[in-house]
């Protein structure tokens, strides 16, 4: 049997953003822990203009290519790990942005959130994305990995190599994904 897709979303679409880093750092432990083939995606790859198509997303009457094109990718996953930076005390537009584009395709999928940013380490970013994930369907994991002061944990074109406690919190998120992909999967087929 196949091993179920973690897709690990890059919400950050910023030239210099730090984000890919962190998030090959996820898909680095994601593929140690062998519970998920993995998929690391771009959104600033994606292209997604903000968001524009003429009918309700829960309709799936998708008249632009790019919005086909998203909904295939995000059918194909079993689970989500989105690495989002945050933005003056919230998330990011272009992580909401993807989210709104779609609707049934996330429907029950586990997700789970590697925040970053200053002080509050993104904290505000997930707390805000919570119910959006919740209104879509979705099955967000109690835990979430917070990177503090990220200015100082990489730069812009170094790796991230995280710390015993974000690597601890990186592998407890994925034992919840694992769990409750399989459970949701069953429930979805």
């Amino acid at each position: 049997m196949s091993k179920p897709v973690l897709q690990i979303i890059v919400g950050s679409t910023r030239p210099g953003r730090v984000g890919t880093a962190v998030a090959e750092w996820f898909e680095g432990l994601a593929v140690k822990h062998d519970a998920f083939a993995t998929q690391l995606i771009e959104l600033a790859d994606v292209g997604l203009p903000l968001y524009d198509e003429p009918n309700p997303p829960r309709l799936g009457r998708y008249v632009h290519e790019h919005t086909r094109r998203w909904s295939q990718t995000v059918l194909a996953a079993d689970a989500f790990v989105f690495v989002i930076p945050e933005y003056n005390h919230g998330y990011n537009a272009a992580t909401k942005n993807a989210l709104d584009f779609l609707h049934n395709e996330w429907r029950g999928k586990p997700v789970g959130f590697v925040s970053y940013g200053a002080a509050a380490a993104g904290a505000r970013a997930v707390h805000g994305l919570l119910p959006v994930v919740a209104a879509l369907g979705m099955l967000p994991s109690g835990r979430t990995v917070t990177i503090p002061q990220i200015a100082r944990a990489v730069r812009p074109g170094e790796a991230y190599t995280g710390n015993e406690r974000a690597d601890e919190g990186a592998g407890l998120l994925l034992d919840d994904l694992s769990t409750f992909a399989e459970l949701l999967a069953a429930r979805r087929r």
